[in-house]
């Protein structure tokens, strides 16, 4: 039931002896050395698990040919969960951080594992749920996000030294034409719809505070005695300063749903199917009613998720096209990739009809049978 690491694959192998070495240099007393494991539910960085005779730790590193060079930054990583230890209590305990690449070629950190379940695809066998009980984990877990959009982090320098805030949104979205175009190989659609529909919704930002840019069921850690509440929350790569509803619709864009196409369904990588979880809609009726914040408009946020995603799935598939990694679990990345340029371009189309018939620019009875369609 606890979240178990396996077999290190082949080709991202680690020097164990190495990393321990280096560890006592730096007044950490390791015992020995370690039986090493690797997570499988990371598609990012390398996350290993490193068990010593007296320590329980995990080691984070990136992976090997790189193509984003701020996505796999180990020392802003280290530093963001760093500076949130006085502040939100999910982040797990940082032990040591090294910039040194002639201990394993790259910069990596080791931090305190947290004893818990990771909500994937599929609860673990041995817990049942019910429909109520799913309702208070989806609950709690949309709770601890709104917690962290919270924080006052013009009190911490750490914090406000995150990023530039003001401009979030459109940075986001230039910065994203740029890494799917650069990213792109020949099997994946080009976006042109979505990255020019962006661009002429782009919103101003809703305000300013730390988002985790990466929120997700199998980035949270739950109890093992209490299976609805959150204890941790992991992979803080992307954390930033920027707009809460960026960090929303990033978030929806993985929250997958029985009336979702049969690919995305497929490739559903956490529980958001168990009866008694929320549906999109309902997340943000939430989000926004806890908050008190508007949703005027609310599909820039839901397509530039999917979109954002979409770039997330297509630089790791990059790596894999061009042989930079030989991890199976890619290998139909560019088939997710296409469910969900069909899924923001169905939700385009949804938004501009309504706006459409919003305006009144359709006949009646035109207009009445676009509503009974949207439904």
């Amino acid at each position: 039931m606890i979240d178990q690491a396996g077999k290190v694959r082949a080709s991202e192998t680690l020097d164990g002896n190495a990393v321990s070495n280096w560890l006592r240099t730096q007044g950490i007393e390791v015992a020995g050395e370690p039986q090493i494991t690797q997570f499988s539910g990371g598609a990012s960085n390398w996350t290993y698990r490193l068990q010593y005779a007296n320590m329980d730790l995990i080691l984070r590193r990136p992976p090997a040919g790189t193509k984003a060079k701020s996505a796999h930054d180990m020392v802003r990583e280290y530093k963001v969960q760093q500076a949130l230890q006085d502040d939100y209590p999910y982040v797990p305990k940082m032990i040591a951080l090294c910039t040194d690449d002639s201990v394993i070629g790259c910069d990596f950190y080791v931090m305190q594992r947290l004893i818990g379940i990771i909500p994937r695809a599929n609860l673990p066998k041995a817990i049942t749920l019910q429909p109520a009980q799913v309702r208070t984990l989806c609950t709690n877990v949309i709770d601890a996000l709104i917690e962290l959009h919270q924080i006052d982090y013009k009190q911490n320098p750490q914090l406000t030294a995150l990023g530039k805030g003001e401009g979030y949104c459109e940075r986001q979205v230039i910065g994203w034409d740029k890494r799917y175009k650069k990213a792109k190989t020949p099997n994946v659609p080009s976006f042109f719809v979505v990255r020019q529909w962006l661009k002429r919704n782009l919103p101003k930002d809703s305000r300013i505070c730390v988002i985790h840019n990466d929120w997700r069921f199998d980035n949270v850690v739950l109890n093992p005695d209490n299976p609805t509440e959150v204890i941790g929350v992991l992979d803080w790569e992307m954390a930033t300063l920027g707009d809460p509803l960026m960090d929303l619709g990033s978030a929806l864009a993985y929250w997958v749903q029985k009336d979702d196409n049969r690919i995305m369904r497929q490739s559903r990588r956490q529980p958001t199917h168990l009866e008694g979880m929320m549906t999109r809609e309902e997340v943000v009726t939430y989000y926004l009613n806890k908050t008190g914040m508007a949703d005027s408009n609310w599909a820039f946020y839901e397509v530039f998720g999917l979109f954002r995603l979409a770039g997330i799935a297509q630089q790791i598939y990059y790596r894999y096209y061009n042989k930079q990694t030989d991890n199976p679990a890619f290998k139909d990345f560019w088939l997710i990739i296409h469910a969900i340029h069909a899924r923001a371009l169905k939700l385009i189309a949804k938004h501009e009809a309504i706006r459409i018939i919003d305006s009144g620019k359709l006949p009646t009875p035109i207009q009445s049978l676009a509503k009974q369609w949207l439904k």
